[in-house]
Parts: structure tokens; sequence; C-alpha cells
């Protein structure tokens, strides 16, 4: 018993650490997560994975009162797993980020709750792909649309620093929104706010699709906060379709980077495709950090 408990508090410690960036470059095998909910923590810890990555405007609820929120909330208490990631922050059908409708008081009010409720549930970095809600309208500026974006995340930044989380900027392919489809637009953003609690991500399944290669992760550098991986050609998981990560992960490799990776995809068969993904992506990471 004594045994178990102190593995459940180390694994705890390590998430945390995994997290906050501060993990040791050795444990980036054992620093796989997926998109997900809680109920499929238990799936997750039996395939070998290491976190859940929730979903901040269905599960966390910033606009739902606190009494609303709490059955998800102890959701995450019980999840076998840790929730230390999260994504999917605006909804674009409720909130924009760009043209003429931004309400930066509301978008203010939403992030604050969101970010006392993140932190609730263990969350240390929140995604901000929001691609619908910061999608340029037609016939809009698109350098005033960036500039919206930019003054966005300068509010959010603050306020997300309140918590003690992070939040990175997901670069999405052009097919899904048409601001900020690369990691080194992404990074641009982040130069211009110029805030601890503001940085990027890279997801190898964006690049892809956009032909992004690995140099951006290098120059990315230290303000490479978090990762998701899918294939390219369906967005499957790692191993179904048998693309090669491993020119990124050499790039993670020579930056030093210690966030995490999230599965985020399509999953035909969870239930039996699961294992076998988180395999494949640690196969790939142990042929370059080995």
């Amino acid at each position: 018993m004594k045994s178990r408990f102190l593995s459940i508090v180390s694994c705890m410690f390590l998430a945390s650490l995994c997290c906050l960036g501060k993990a040791p470059k050795s444990m980036l095998y054992d620093r796989i997560g997926m998109c997900s909910s809680p109920e499929n923590g238990g799936l997750l810890k039996e395939g070998g994975g290491y976190y859940i990555e929730i979903a901040i405007a269905s599960f966390l609820m910033p606009e739902s009162p606190d009494d609303e929120f709490q059955s998800n909330a102890q959701k995450a208490k019980t999840c076998p797993l840790p929730i230390c990631t999260a994504n999917g922050f605006f909804p674009g059908d409720k909130i924009r980020l760009v043209g003429p409708e931004v309400d930066y008081d509301r978008i203010e009010r939403y992030t604050e709750v969101a970010m006392r409720r993140a932190a609730e549930v263990g969350v240390k970095v929140a995604v901000l792909g929001s691609g619908a809600a910061r999608k340029v309208p037609e016939g809009f500026s698109r350098e005033k649309a960036l500039e919206q974006f930019t003054e966005v995340c300068r509010r959010v930044a603050p306020i997300a620093a309140k918590y003690d989380v992070v939040v990175v900027i997901e670069p999405l392919n052009s097919k899904e929104t048409n601001l900020v489809n690369s990691v080194l637009e992404g990074l641009e953003v982040v130069k211009a706010v110029k805030h601890p609690n503001l940085q990027v991500l890279a997801d190898l399944y964006h690049m892809a699709v956009e032909n992004e290669g690995p140099e951006s992760i290098i120059k990315a550098g230290k303000h490479l906060r978090h990762v998701h991986i899918a294939e390219k050609a369906h967005r499957t998981a790692p191993g179904i379709e048998g693309d090669d990560f491993t020119p990124y992960f050499r790039a993670l490799k020579k930056i030093k980077y210690k966030g995490s990776i999230s599965l985020e995809c399509g999953w035909p068969d969870m239930k039996k495709q699961l294992k076998s993904s988180v395999e494949e992506v640690k196969r790939q990471l142990h042929e370059v950090y080995d």
C-alpha cells in the first residue's frame, strides 16, 4: 500500500514538472498525453500515457456559473491521470478575437474564469488555437486582425500568470483558419507581446499540412512550450499510417525541449489503437534520443 502511494505521489510530481516544462530531458518518453476527456484517463494510463488534455470551452465552461462547473471539477479529481494541459480556448460561435465584433472586456472576463478553473483542476498550459474565433472575416484588414489578435494575447497573458498558467499560441493550417498558420508567425506574436506567460506551440500535423519544416522548431527555441502530434493525411494517431516524426523530434532534442507531447488526432478505434500509438511515439523518440 505504501509503495503504491509513493508511486502515485511520484507520478503527480513528475506530471507537475512536465506541465511546467521543467521535467528532465531523459523523461520525454514519459511526457506523452492525449487530448480527451477525463473519462478516458484510465484507458490512456493502461496504454502508457501520462496525462489528459481537456477542452477549455466545453469542460471548464467559463461562461457558466461555478455550481454548474462542479460536476466537471469532480471528474477531474477522480481522473486516474493528471490534467495538466487544455485546449479549445475560445468558442468561435460565441466569442470573436478579430474583426468588427471584438469585445475585449468579455474576452478578459472569460479568460479570468477559464484560468481560475484551469488552475483548480491542475492545468499549467492552455492552448490558444480557436481557429474559428480568430478567422479574419471577408473584407476585413488582415493587418488589423493581426493587431487585434496580438492585443488579445497581450490581455490574456497576465491573467494566465495570476494562476500560474502559460498560454501557448497554436498555429493552425490554412484550411482551418487564415491567421497565424505557422510556428514562425506564432513566434512573431509571442515576441511582440513579450510576456513570459505567452509562448508558442508546435502542432506536427498542422506543420506537415503547411509544409513547415523542423527548422521552425529550432527557431522557436525556448519559446516552444507544448507539442501536438497526429499523422498528416487524415489526422490519424501515430502508427496508423506510418508517418515519420523523427525529423521534428530531432529538432526538439536540439533545443532541449522539456515540455510535453499530446496526441490530438482521430481514433477509428481508440481502445484498440491507443496503446500501439503511444508505443509508436515512444519508439520514434527513443530512436532520436537514445
